[in-house]
Protein backbone atom coordinates (compact mmCIF):
# COMPACT_ATOMS: atom_id res chain seq x y z
CA UNK A 1 0.00 0.00 0.00
CA UNK A 2 1.47 3.69 -1.15
CA UNK A 3 2.10 5.86 1.73
CA UNK A 4 -0.32 8.51 2.40
CA UNK A 5 0.61 12.03 0.83
CA UNK A 6 1.68 14.52 3.49
CA UNK A 7 -1.11 16.80 4.24
CA UNK A 8 -1.36 20.49 2.02
CA UNK A 9 -2.44 23.39 2.69
CA UNK A 10 -4.73 25.36 0.23
CA UNK A 11 -4.13 28.98 -0.45
CA UNK A 12 -5.60 31.01 -3.04
CA UNK A 13 -3.93 32.09 -6.30
CA UNK A 14 -2.34 35.52 -6.01
CA UNK A 15 -4.61 38.05 -7.88
CA UNK A 16 -3.29 41.69 -9.17
CA UNK A 17 -5.76 43.91 -8.51
CA UNK A 18 -7.51 45.66 -11.25
CA UNK A 19 -8.11 49.00 -8.88
CA UNK A 20 -4.93 49.12 -6.01
CA UNK A 21 -5.79 52.25 -4.68
CA UNK A 22 -9.34 51.55 -4.70
CA UNK A 23 -10.31 50.87 -0.71
CA UNK A 24 -13.79 51.48 1.11
CA UNK A 25 -15.28 54.49 0.28
CA UNK A 26 -15.42 57.66 2.57
CA UNK A 27 -18.91 56.72 2.28
CA UNK A 28 -19.34 53.44 4.05
CA UNK A 29 -17.01 54.33 6.59
CA UNK A 30 -18.83 57.35 7.82
CA UNK A 31 -22.05 55.98 7.76
CA UNK A 32 -20.88 52.71 9.59
CA UNK A 33 -19.26 55.83 12.27
CA UNK A 34 -23.13 57.45 12.08
CA UNK A 35 -24.27 54.05 13.43
CA UNK A 36 -21.94 53.37 15.97
CA UNK A 37 -22.42 56.43 17.77
CA UNK A 38 -26.22 57.28 16.81
CA UNK A 39 -25.63 60.38 14.71
CA UNK A 40 -28.25 62.07 11.86
CA UNK A 41 -26.65 60.98 8.79
CA UNK A 42 -26.06 63.84 6.67
CA UNK A 43 -23.11 62.44 4.69
CA UNK A 44 -24.46 60.11 1.97
CA UNK A 45 -26.48 61.20 -0.25
CA UNK A 46 -29.77 59.77 -0.67
CA UNK A 47 -33.13 60.73 1.22
CA UNK A 48 -34.64 59.12 4.43
CA UNK A 49 -38.50 59.91 3.42
CA UNK A 50 -40.73 57.73 1.16
CA UNK A 51 -41.35 58.13 -2.55
CA UNK A 52 -44.97 58.74 -3.80
CA UNK A 53 -47.50 55.86 -2.94
CA UNK A 54 -48.02 56.26 -6.99
CA UNK A 55 -44.86 55.36 -8.37
CA UNK A 56 -45.03 51.95 -5.90
CA UNK A 57 -48.77 51.52 -7.06
CA UNK A 58 -47.43 51.65 -11.15
CA UNK A 59 -44.43 49.46 -10.86
CA UNK A 60 -46.78 47.01 -8.09
CA UNK A 61 -49.39 46.73 -11.25
CA UNK A 62 -46.76 46.22 -13.69
CA UNK A 63 -45.80 42.74 -11.93
CA UNK A 64 -49.34 42.01 -11.61
CA UNK A 65 -49.88 42.60 -15.24
CA UNK A 66 -46.98 40.26 -16.13
CA UNK A 67 -44.32 42.49 -16.51
CA UNK A 68 -41.72 40.48 -14.85
CA UNK A 69 -39.60 38.46 -17.86
CA UNK A 70 -36.53 40.13 -19.59
CA UNK A 71 -37.50 43.76 -21.16
CA UNK A 72 -35.47 44.23 -24.82
CA UNK A 73 -31.51 45.60 -24.40
CA UNK A 74 -32.48 48.84 -24.62
CA UNK A 75 -35.49 49.28 -22.15
CA UNK A 76 -39.09 48.96 -22.75
CA UNK A 77 -40.19 51.14 -26.01
CA UNK A 78 -42.75 53.33 -23.28
CA UNK A 79 -40.39 54.30 -20.95
CA UNK A 80 -37.69 55.18 -23.96
CA UNK A 81 -40.55 57.22 -25.46
CA UNK A 82 -41.71 58.94 -21.90
CA UNK A 83 -37.80 59.96 -21.57
CA UNK A 84 -37.41 61.19 -24.99
CA UNK A 85 -40.72 63.08 -25.13
CA UNK A 86 -39.07 64.41 -21.17
CA UNK A 87 -36.40 65.80 -23.14
CA UNK A 88 -37.73 67.52 -26.09
CA UNK A 89 -39.85 69.34 -23.87
CA UNK A 90 -37.37 70.72 -21.61
CA UNK A 91 -35.07 71.08 -23.60
CA UNK A 92 -36.23 71.70 -27.17
CA UNK A 93 -33.99 68.58 -28.04
CA UNK A 94 -35.44 65.53 -30.08
CA UNK A 95 -33.72 61.68 -29.22
CA UNK A 96 -35.02 59.28 -31.09
CA UNK A 97 -36.36 56.51 -28.54
CA UNK A 98 -35.50 53.74 -30.81
CA UNK A 99 -31.84 54.19 -31.44
CA UNK A 100 -30.58 57.26 -29.39
CA UNK A 101 -32.02 56.32 -25.63
CA UNK A 102 -31.04 53.57 -23.74
CA UNK A 103 -32.28 52.77 -20.08
CA UNK A 104 -29.74 51.43 -17.10
CA UNK A 105 -29.08 49.81 -14.40
CA UNK A 106 -28.70 53.62 -12.52
CA UNK A 107 -26.08 56.24 -13.49
CA UNK A 108 -23.35 54.38 -12.22
CA UNK A 109 -23.48 51.84 -14.69
CA UNK A 110 -24.61 54.49 -17.14
CA UNK A 111 -21.17 56.30 -16.42
CA UNK A 112 -19.26 52.94 -16.69
CA UNK A 113 -20.31 52.01 -19.86
CA UNK A 114 -19.94 54.81 -21.62
CA UNK A 115 -16.33 54.79 -20.87
CA UNK A 116 -15.86 51.46 -21.60
CA UNK A 117 -17.47 52.23 -24.74
CA UNK A 118 -15.36 55.13 -25.36
CA UNK A 119 -12.23 55.12 -24.12
CA UNK A 120 -9.01 53.02 -25.47
CA UNK A 121 -5.83 52.52 -23.26
CA UNK A 122 -3.88 55.04 -22.98
CA UNK A 123 -6.56 57.74 -24.07
CA UNK A 124 -6.88 60.71 -21.83
CA UNK A 125 -10.01 61.76 -20.47
CA UNK A 126 -10.17 65.30 -18.74
CA UNK A 127 -12.19 64.87 -15.10
CA UNK A 128 -13.10 68.09 -13.32
CA UNK A 129 -13.00 67.61 -9.46
CA UNK A 130 -13.96 67.61 -6.78
CA UNK A 131 -15.47 64.39 -8.54
CA UNK A 132 -17.85 61.53 -8.14
CA UNK A 133 -16.23 58.79 -6.79
CA UNK A 134 -16.71 56.49 -9.70
CA UNK A 135 -15.11 58.41 -12.52
CA UNK A 136 -11.76 57.48 -11.95
CA UNK A 137 -11.96 54.36 -11.64
CA UNK A 138 -13.71 53.74 -14.34
CA UNK A 139 -11.14 55.83 -16.66
CA UNK A 140 -8.64 53.27 -14.80
CA UNK A 141 -10.79 49.92 -16.13
CA UNK A 142 -11.17 51.41 -19.47
CA UNK A 143 -6.52 51.83 -19.84
CA UNK A 144 -7.81 55.10 -19.80
CA UNK A 145 -5.39 58.17 -17.88
CA UNK A 146 -7.65 60.74 -15.70
CA UNK A 147 -6.52 64.21 -16.41
CA UNK A 148 -7.56 66.45 -13.72
CA UNK A 149 -9.12 69.92 -13.33
CA UNK A 150 -9.52 71.26 -9.94
CA UNK A 151 -11.97 73.56 -8.50
CA UNK A 152 -11.17 75.43 -5.52
CA UNK A 153 -12.49 76.85 -2.64
CA UNK A 154 -14.78 78.85 -1.70
CA UNK A 155 -16.81 79.21 -4.74
CA UNK A 156 -15.58 76.26 -7.13
CA UNK A 157 -15.85 78.17 -9.93
CA UNK A 158 -14.56 76.36 -13.54
CA UNK A 159 -11.39 77.83 -14.95
CA UNK A 160 -11.60 77.57 -18.74
CA UNK A 161 -8.46 78.36 -19.17
CA UNK A 162 -7.20 75.32 -17.20
CA UNK A 163 -10.19 73.71 -18.86
CA UNK A 164 -8.84 74.32 -22.44
CA UNK A 165 -5.00 73.57 -21.35
CA UNK A 166 -6.47 70.21 -20.52
CA UNK A 167 -7.67 68.98 -23.70
CA UNK A 168 -4.26 67.57 -26.12
CA UNK A 169 -4.86 65.69 -29.05
CA UNK A 170 -5.01 62.18 -27.06
CA UNK A 171 -7.85 63.71 -25.01
CA UNK A 172 -11.44 61.08 -25.37
CA UNK A 173 -13.70 62.28 -23.38
CA UNK A 174 -14.29 65.48 -21.15
CA UNK A 175 -16.37 64.43 -18.00
CA UNK A 176 -19.03 67.12 -16.85
CA UNK A 177 -20.66 67.01 -13.61
CA UNK A 178 -24.09 69.69 -13.57
CA UNK A 179 -25.49 70.47 -11.07
CA UNK A 180 -22.58 69.34 -9.15
CA UNK A 181 -22.05 67.08 -6.56
CA UNK A 182 -20.11 67.62 -4.17
CA UNK A 183 -20.27 71.68 -4.84
CA UNK A 184 -23.94 72.49 -5.46
CA UNK A 185 -22.48 74.58 -8.47
CA UNK A 186 -24.42 74.62 -11.74
CA UNK A 187 -23.46 75.40 -15.31
CA UNK A 188 -25.09 78.55 -16.78
CA UNK A 189 -25.70 79.28 -20.58
CA UNK A 190 -21.76 81.39 -21.14
CA UNK A 191 -20.32 78.06 -19.30
CA UNK A 192 -21.71 75.84 -22.04
CA UNK A 193 -21.05 78.34 -24.77
CA UNK A 194 -17.28 78.42 -23.46
CA UNK A 195 -17.34 74.84 -23.41
CA UNK A 196 -18.72 74.44 -26.97
CA UNK A 197 -15.66 76.82 -27.77
CA UNK A 198 -12.88 74.48 -26.55
CA UNK A 199 -13.87 71.61 -28.12
CA UNK A 200 -15.10 72.68 -31.22
CA UNK A 201 -12.95 71.00 -34.26
CA UNK A 202 -12.17 68.07 -31.66
CA UNK A 203 -12.54 64.68 -31.52
CA UNK A 204 -13.30 64.95 -27.50
CA UNK A 205 -16.89 63.46 -26.63
CA UNK A 206 -18.33 65.23 -23.59
CA UNK A 207 -20.05 62.47 -20.95
CA UNK A 208 -22.31 64.82 -19.20
CA UNK A 209 -23.60 63.50 -15.60
CA UNK A 210 -26.76 65.67 -15.22
CA UNK A 211 -28.43 63.16 -12.47
CA UNK A 212 -29.26 66.56 -10.25
CA UNK A 213 -31.13 67.59 -13.34
CA UNK A 214 -34.11 68.30 -11.52
CA UNK A 215 -32.55 69.68 -8.83
CA UNK A 216 -31.46 73.74 -9.54
CA UNK A 217 -32.95 76.55 -7.66
CA UNK A 218 -33.87 80.34 -7.56
CA UNK A 219 -35.61 80.01 -10.70
CA UNK A 220 -32.91 78.68 -12.58
CA UNK A 221 -32.89 76.67 -15.35
CA UNK A 222 -31.31 73.46 -15.86
CA UNK A 223 -28.87 74.03 -18.51
CA UNK A 224 -28.08 70.39 -20.16
CA UNK A 225 -25.72 69.98 -23.35
CA UNK A 226 -29.02 68.69 -24.84
CA UNK A 227 -29.90 72.34 -25.21
CA UNK A 228 -26.65 73.51 -27.67
CA UNK A 229 -26.46 71.69 -30.79
CA UNK A 230 -22.87 71.18 -30.90
CA UNK A 231 -22.69 69.82 -27.81
CA UNK A 232 -25.50 67.41 -27.83
CA UNK A 233 -23.78 65.68 -31.24
CA UNK A 234 -20.58 65.07 -29.12
CA UNK A 235 -22.23 64.25 -26.00
CA UNK A 236 -23.62 61.18 -23.68
CA UNK A 237 -26.26 62.53 -21.18
CA UNK A 238 -26.46 60.74 -18.04
CA UNK A 239 -29.79 60.97 -15.55
CA UNK A 240 -31.07 58.88 -12.94
CA UNK A 241 -34.37 58.48 -11.65
CA UNK A 242 -33.62 57.36 -8.46
CA UNK A 243 -32.65 60.59 -7.87
CA UNK A 244 -35.73 62.65 -9.54
CA UNK A 245 -38.20 60.45 -7.85
CA UNK A 246 -36.32 59.82 -4.43
CA UNK A 247 -35.88 55.67 -5.07
CA UNK A 248 -32.43 55.40 -5.03
CA UNK A 249 -32.56 51.56 -4.10
CA UNK A 250 -34.37 51.00 -7.69
CA UNK A 251 -31.19 51.59 -9.47
CA UNK A 252 -32.70 53.11 -13.17
CA UNK A 253 -31.22 55.43 -15.05
CA UNK A 254 -30.82 56.14 -18.38
CA UNK A 255 -28.62 57.66 -21.49
CA UNK A 256 -29.60 59.92 -24.21
CA UNK A 257 -26.85 60.23 -27.20
CA UNK A 258 -27.05 61.04 -31.05
CA UNK A 259 -27.14 57.36 -32.76
CA UNK A 260 -23.82 56.71 -33.34
CA UNK A 261 -22.44 57.08 -29.91
CA UNK A 262 -25.53 55.64 -28.28
CA UNK A 263 -24.44 52.21 -30.90
CA UNK A 264 -21.44 51.40 -29.61
CA UNK A 265 -23.02 52.33 -25.97
CA UNK A 266 -25.23 49.37 -26.56
CA UNK A 267 -22.72 47.20 -27.54
CA UNK A 268 -20.90 47.23 -24.10
CA UNK A 269 -24.32 47.67 -22.12
CA UNK A 270 -25.68 44.23 -23.70
CA UNK A 271 -22.70 42.44 -21.99
CA UNK A 272 -22.15 44.26 -19.06
CA UNK A 273 -25.49 43.99 -17.54
CA UNK A 274 -27.83 43.60 -20.86
CA UNK A 275 -31.01 45.16 -19.43
CA UNK A 276 -33.04 46.56 -16.34
CA UNK A 277 -35.89 45.53 -13.89
CA UNK A 278 -39.05 45.28 -16.37
CA UNK A 279 -41.56 46.00 -13.85
CA UNK A 280 -39.92 49.31 -12.74
CA UNK A 281 -39.21 50.13 -16.20
CA UNK A 282 -42.96 49.78 -16.90
CA UNK A 283 -44.25 51.65 -13.68
CA UNK A 284 -42.04 54.54 -14.15
CA UNK A 285 -43.13 54.78 -17.95
CA UNK A 286 -46.09 55.08 -16.32
CA UNK A 287 -45.55 57.36 -13.95
CA UNK A 288 -43.96 59.91 -16.30
CA UNK A 289 -47.12 60.79 -18.14
CA UNK A 290 -47.37 63.47 -14.96
CA UNK A 291 -44.62 65.88 -15.76
CA UNK A 292 -45.94 67.36 -11.74
CA UNK A 293 -43.38 65.21 -9.68
CA UNK A 294 -40.35 66.37 -11.68
CA UNK A 295 -41.28 69.82 -12.25
CA UNK A 296 -41.77 70.52 -8.70
CA UNK A 297 -39.22 69.11 -7.67
CA UNK A 298 -36.97 72.29 -7.46
CA UNK A 299 -39.15 73.87 -5.03
CA UNK A 300 -39.68 70.86 -2.51
CA UNK A 301 -36.05 70.57 -2.32
CA UNK A 302 -35.12 74.91 -2.37
CA UNK A 303 -37.76 74.90 0.24
CA UNK A 304 -35.03 72.05 2.51
CA UNK A 305 -31.85 73.48 1.45
CA UNK A 306 -33.64 77.22 2.07
CA UNK A 307 -34.29 75.80 5.89
CA UNK A 308 -31.29 74.08 6.21
CA UNK A 309 -29.00 76.88 5.50
CA UNK A 310 -31.16 79.21 8.05
CA UNK A 311 -30.57 76.41 10.87
CA UNK A 312 -26.62 76.30 9.86
CA UNK A 313 -26.59 80.89 9.96
CA UNK A 314 -26.81 79.93 13.39
CA UNK A 315 -23.85 78.35 13.67
CA UNK A 316 -19.74 79.15 13.13
CA UNK A 317 -20.44 77.16 9.44
CA UNK A 318 -19.31 79.52 7.03
CA UNK A 319 -21.95 78.73 3.75
CA UNK A 320 -21.26 78.24 0.60
CA UNK A 321 -23.02 78.39 -2.60
CA UNK A 322 -25.65 75.83 -3.16
CA UNK A 323 -27.52 76.43 -6.93
CA UNK A 324 -28.61 72.94 -7.38
CA UNK A 325 -28.25 69.33 -5.96
CA UNK A 326 -29.32 68.28 -1.98
CA UNK A 327 -25.95 69.11 -1.39
CA UNK A 328 -24.53 72.05 0.77
CA UNK A 329 -20.54 72.56 1.44
CA UNK A 330 -19.34 74.60 4.18
CA UNK A 331 -16.26 76.26 5.67
CA UNK A 332 -15.29 75.17 9.39
CA UNK A 333 -12.23 77.24 9.92
CA UNK A 334 -13.91 78.92 12.09
CA UNK A 335 -14.63 76.09 14.12
CA UNK A 336 -11.94 74.03 13.52
CA UNK A 337 -8.12 73.84 12.01
CA UNK A 338 -8.32 69.62 11.84
CA UNK A 339 -7.95 67.56 8.47
CA UNK A 340 -11.72 67.37 6.45
CA UNK A 341 -11.29 63.75 7.25
CA UNK A 342 -10.21 64.12 10.97
CA UNK A 343 -13.12 67.06 11.72
CA UNK A 344 -15.70 64.63 9.33
CA UNK A 345 -14.98 62.05 12.30
CA UNK A 346 -15.03 64.52 15.32
CA UNK A 347 -18.41 66.17 14.36
CA UNK A 348 -19.72 62.65 14.06
CA UNK A 349 -18.45 61.31 17.75
CA UNK A 350 -19.03 64.28 19.58
CA UNK A 351 -21.44 66.41 17.69
CA UNK A 352 -24.13 63.94 16.55
CA UNK A 353 -23.83 64.64 13.02
CA UNK A 354 -22.18 63.47 10.05
CA UNK A 355 -20.99 64.84 6.74
CA UNK A 356 -18.30 64.13 4.67
CA UNK A 357 -14.98 65.73 3.78
CA UNK A 358 -15.16 67.55 0.48
CA UNK A 359 -11.17 66.41 0.43
CA UNK A 360 -12.86 62.53 -0.78
CA UNK A 361 -13.45 63.88 -3.96
CA UNK A 362 -9.90 64.59 -5.16
CA UNK A 363 -7.45 62.32 -6.30
CA UNK A 364 -5.09 63.74 -4.14
CA UNK A 365 -4.72 65.36 -0.76
CA UNK A 366 -6.52 68.48 -1.17
CA UNK A 367 -7.50 70.37 2.40
CA UNK A 368 -9.81 73.35 2.13
CA UNK A 369 -11.42 72.73 5.09
CA UNK A 370 -14.61 72.28 3.62
CA UNK A 371 -17.25 69.41 4.43
CA UNK A 372 -20.12 68.59 2.55
CA UNK A 373 -23.57 67.70 3.57
CA UNK A 374 -27.03 66.25 2.57
CA UNK A 375 -30.21 68.13 2.86
CA UNK A 376 -32.70 65.09 1.17
CA UNK A 377 -34.27 64.92 4.71
CA UNK A 378 -37.21 64.90 6.39
CA UNK A 379 -37.89 68.18 8.10
CA UNK A 380 -37.80 66.77 11.60
CA UNK A 381 -34.36 64.79 10.31
CA UNK A 382 -33.07 68.71 9.36
CA UNK A 383 -34.32 69.84 12.68
CA UNK A 384 -32.48 67.34 14.87
CA UNK A 385 -28.93 67.81 13.16
CA UNK A 386 -29.58 71.47 13.61
CA UNK A 387 -30.29 71.77 16.83
CA UNK A 388 -27.11 69.64 17.41
CA UNK A 389 -24.84 71.60 15.95
CA UNK A 390 -26.16 74.49 16.73
CA UNK A 391 -23.98 73.72 19.60
CA UNK A 392 -20.97 75.22 17.25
Amino acid sequence: MNAPHAPTHATSPVLTSRLPNVGTTIFSVMSALAVEHGAVNLGQGFPDFDCDARIVDAVTKAMRDGHNQYPPMAGVAPLREAISHKIAAMHARHYDPNTEITVTAGATQALLTTILATVHPGDEVVVIEPTYDSYVPSIELAGGKPVFVALEAPDYAIDFDKLAAAITPRTRLLMINTPHNPTGRVWHADDMRRLEAIVRGTNVLILSDEVYEHMVYDGAPHESVARYPELAQRSFVVSSFGKTFHVTGWKVGYVAAPAALMAEFRKVHQFNVFTVNTAMQAGIADYLRDPAPYLELPAFYQQKRDTFRAGLANTRFKLLPCEGTYFQCVDYTAISDMPEAEFSQWLTREIGVAAIPVSAFYHAPHESGVVRFCFAKRDSTLATALERLARL
